[in-house]
Parts: structure tokens; C-alpha cells; sequence
């Protein structure tokens, strides 16, 4: 079953512990060492902060990946709101 949700990364709360990495594969060590989210469609990227859409069947990864890390820096919003 699928699901829409919305990851939202802090990237400057990030501390690159890269405790995320392990539990969902979506998230990839960038070139300035710090997380990012790869896949999904981008909603936002700015002010340090990347807000990615996903419409799949792996919510359950994405709320560990959120679960893991250390200084909070990543949200999982499950429900997506009309626009």
C-alpha cells in the first residue's frame, strides 16, 4: 500500500552522524558532509531545509530515519494537505 507524506530535513540542525543512512536508503551523505534526501519530488529547498514529497510504500523507513537521528533534524509529515 502506498502513501503520500512529505520528509522535511533540517540540513543545517544536521551534524552528520548519518544515523538516517542506515535505516532508510533515500538518505545520501551529500559532497559537504552533511544528509540529504534523494528520490521523492522536492518541494522546498531553501533556507537549509529540504522538503521532499514521496508517494510509496517505505513511510515506515522514513519515520525511522526521523526516529534515529540525534538532533531532530529530520520530520516525517504523513499526511499531505491539499494545495
Amino acid at each position: 500500500m502506498t502513501t503520500e507524506y512529505r520528509v522535511r530535513l533540517d540540513r543545517e540542525a544536521c551534524d552528520g552522524i548519518f544515523a538516517c543512512l542506515v535505516r532508510d536508503d533515500r538518505f545520501l551523505e551529500a559532497s559537504d558532509g552533511l544528509a540529504t534526501v534523494d528520490g521523492g519530488h522536492v518541494e522546498a529547498a531553501e533556507d537549509g531545509t529540504q522538503l521532499v514529497r514521496f508517494d510509496d510504500d517505505q513511510l515506515a523507513a522514513a519515520r525511522q530515519a526521523a526516529r534515529a537521528c540525534p538532533v531532530g533534524a529530520i520530520d516525517v509529515l504523513p499526511e499531505v494537505a491539499d494545495e
